[in-house]
């Protein structure tokens, strides 16, 4: 399943004890990372913690996805994909967190998270000092948790929520999810009903609707945020690729 160790391997951890909801929230990274090159290794230390991960060795990214579980819980699974992270920083690959993923970095790196005062659900804007990487938005927003980034990294996008995005060397931490698309949140409805939690209906119908609507907008700013973000910390795109765009200086 993992192939051969070559640098257009992107490792890619969800979390959901169903494989195939899992790879659904991967969403519209999956086509912007296949688009430009990358091989995605998919795994989960949720539903497949006697599995073998990916060897990091080579991997030109990890990405880590949205989990309904939190950060700073203890979980079995979260000790293990912890290493995972600190051993992917200490081979030197570039890590994005999404939501809990940048959660969980943050934790990783030496921050902290913890139960949101400000909870976001919708597309949300943020303020950025780096547009390159992270633009303004609207951005789709949907948790009760946040992260402090450590102060070893560097904020780049907030908002009077807290804190939307940091930078530390390669890693990109995020509060929101890029990847969303319609059949995203279709699959966290699925998820919801699977598990028996209660959602605002009203929320939930108008999140959809506002999904429908601005589905090709919010598909083209992942693939800019991608594209920053692989500039900024020295990945080669694939030679050939539709978006090859050479090395470029790090984020920080």
């Amino acid at each position: 399943m993992w192939g051969a160790v070559s640098k257009n391997r992107a490792v890619v951890l969800v979390h959901d004890r169903d494989p195939q909801l899992g790879y659904r929230n991967i969403g519209t990274l999956v086509p912007e990372l296949e688009s430009r090159g990358y091989q995605l290794e998919v795994h989960s230390f949720d539903y497949g913690l006697t599995d073998t991960p990916p060897a990091l060795d080579g991997a030109a990214m990890l990405v880590v996805m949205g989990s309904p579980d939190a950060a700073y819980g203890e979980t079995a699974w979260i000790g293990p994909e912890i290493a995972y992270l600190e051993a992917a920083i200490e081979c030197d690959v570039p890590i994005l967190g999404v939501c809990f993923g940048g959660q969980l970095l943050a934790r990783v790196l030496g921050g902290s998270v913890a139960r949101s005062k400000f909870p976001e659900h919708g597309l949300t804007d943020i303020e950025t000092t780096r547009p390159d990487v992270v633009g303004p938005g609207p951005w789709m927003e949907y948790h009760d948790d946040t992260f402090l980034a450590p102060d070893s990294a560097t904020v780049i996008a907030r908002n009077d929520a807290g804190q939307q995005a940091f930078v530390q060397g390669p890693h990109l931490g995020l509060q929101f999810h890029p990847e969303i698309d319609v059949d995203v949140f279709a699959s966290w409805a699925d998820a919801w009903a699977r598990d028996g939690i209660e959602q605002d209906r009203d929320l939930v119908d108008a999140i959809a609707k506002d999904l429908v609507s601005g589905e090709a907008e919010l598909r083209a700013r992942c693939g800019a945020l991608l594209d920053g973000w692989i500039a900024g910390h020295r990945v080669f795109s694939p030679v050939g690729s539709e978006h090859d765009r050479g090395e470029a200086d790090q984020l920080q």
